[in-house]
């Protein structure tokens, strides 16, 4: 068995990542079982520069904000703002604290400097404006896609004004209650105005299309690329703030499924820019479906992955990352039944390993799926093997 294992792994470059693919993606996932291990975030950063150096990958998407991550872009391509401002900005969760997260950054912006428009390496969020307490207000997106309109098309083809919009809108606050997340009588998501609004981004997302062939000739490549997130992102939520209104046993699942639909439509985007390296939590990238559990009850949801794999096919690809121990937060040795603690014999971390021909090794004698101790950390599922492409190990990862 130990042989068997053995030639299934091999160094963690792109070059072994590369290989062990079926297809050259145009998305390439990059999972990981927890956020902001820094060891994780090192072979990220080191994964994507040889990607970039050997492979002609130019954008990396990170599991954040994707409209604060346009300063980021902005930064990177541009020089545009400070560093400091571009991580603690652009970068949204608190995770442009990690380290890992500013030397990315900042390896952009010393490798764009002074190349070409078109060797340039390019930045994005492909979450949506959300975090774990509340959703912002639609005002950025809807208002800057009204604008991007107005300035380009007859004026009696928008569906509304923009008085009328901040008319609908109001205070920000009644969007971003904290309240609302867990009382949905608190959220503003299926008042008269919320409904209005509804209308109103749907006809303004669909004016965007309809014109498309006269925006391309008065709008540069990135502004109309800028007005279609910003015309995804004000549909996605306040479709989101719809689901928080929602009073029924399925609310959660929604908001769930709404959020990862939000990743998975700026994802597709992105692929049309391909190739890419994104990067996030393996549930959001795993192509069977997910689950958690919220307020003591399951919660089944398709991911963003499945999502895009249901699209692209093998132009997707879907490399995990599972790690060995990360004891600072009580989660020591693996098991020796478990996929991770199998693993964990081998000296040299880390490693990618042939994830299908691994399921097919174990399957006579399967691995125990590994408890974690800590819910910041989810093990590896040892019936996910199959249909993910390739595996990253990372025997221990120290406090930061």
């Amino acid at each position: 068995m130990a042989t068997d294992i053995t030639d299934t792994v091999h160094a963690a470059d792109a070059a072994a990542v590369m290989g062990l693919l079926p297809a050259r993606p145009r998305l390439l996932a990059l999972g990981e079982p927890t956020h902001g291990a820094e060891a994780l975030l090192d072979v990220r950063n080191e994964l994507f520069r040889q990607l970039v150096e050997e492979e002609g990958f130019r954008t990396i998407a990170i599991e954040s904000d994707c409209l604060t991550g346009l300063a980021v872009d902005d930064y990177v391509t541009a020089g545009t703002g400070t560093l400091d401002d571009a991580v603690k900005q652009g970068i949204s969760h608190g995770w442009g604290d990690y380290a890992g997260n500013r030397e990315l950054v900042r390896w952009m912006r010393a490798h764009n400097d002074g190349r070409p428009a078109s060797e340039r390496v390019r930045f994005a969020g492909f979450d949506g404006p959300l975090e774990i307490t509340h959703a912002t207000s639609p005002r950025h997106p809807l208002t800057a896609l009204h604008g991007f309109l107005a300035a380009r098309v007859d004026a009696d083809l928008l569906p509304c004004t923009a008085d009328t919009l901040d008319r609908l809108l109001g205070d920000d606050d009644r969007w971003t209650d904290p309240a609302a997340m867990t009382d949905p009588s608190r959220s503003a998501g299926r008042s008269a105005e919320a409904a209005r609004l509804r209308l109103h981004a749907d006809d303004l997302a669909a004016l965007l299309d309809q014109q498309a062939p006269h925006l391309r000739t008065v709008s540069t490549p990135d502004d109309l690329d800028r007005a279609r997130l910003y015309g995804r992102t004000a549909t996605g939520l306040l479709r989101y703030h719809h689901w928080m209104a929602d009073t029924s046993p399925s609310r959660m699942r929604r908001l769930v499924a709404a959020r990862d639909h939000m990743m998975a439509d700026n994802l597709l985007a992105l692929a049309d820019r391909g190739p890419a390296l994104v990067h996030g939590h393996n549930a959001h990238f795993q192509r069977t479906m997910s689950a958690m559990r919220m307020g003591g009850a399951p919660v089944h949801w398709w991911s963003a992955g499945a999502l895009v794999s249901a699209r692209l096919g093998e132009q997707y690809a879907f490399v995990a990352t599972a790690l060995g121990t990360l004891r600072h937060q009580g989660v020591d040795t693996p098991p020796p039944d478990t996929v991770e603690g199998l693993l964990y014999a081998f000296p040299k971390t880390p490693c990618v390993i042939d994830a299908p021909r691994l399921a097919t090794t174990l399957a006579t004698t399967p691995p125990t799926r590994r408890e974690s101790p800590w819910f910041g950390y989810a093990p590896l599922d040892p019936a996910h093997l199959a249909r993910t492409d390739a595996l990253i190990f990372v025997k221990d990862v120290p406090r930061a």
